[in-house]
């Protein structure tokens, strides 16, 4: 399914996330940050509307207890992310 995202239709059509990809950059994202266990990150597919993206992104929004929630995003669909990407995207 590489190229056409993440999303997968369940049996009435729905598009439904690809679960197993969202954690797995989570983790790939929780290891690089050495983030610990009260740190929340949310992993999503989303279609940029500018011109100058490439359509599909992965959105990583990293929540930790008493700071400003940071994004970083990877201009991939979230199946063609890779753990390398993570650490291009996270600066590290």
């Amino acid at each position: 399914m590489a190229g056409f995202g993440a999303l997968l239709r369940n049996a009435f059509g729905r598009q439904k996330v690809d679960r197993e990809a969202v954690e797995r950059v989570k983790g790939w994202a929780r290891k690089a940050l050495r983030a610990s266990s009260e740190t929340v990150l949310s992993v999503n597919e989303i279609v940029c509307a500018d011109p100058a993206c490439p359509g599909m992104e992965t959105v990583i929004l990293v929540m930790e207890p008493g700071a400003k929630t940071r994004a970083y995003k990877v201009a991939k669909a979230l199946d063609e992310v890779v753990e390398q990407d993570i650490s291009d995207a996270l600066d590290l």
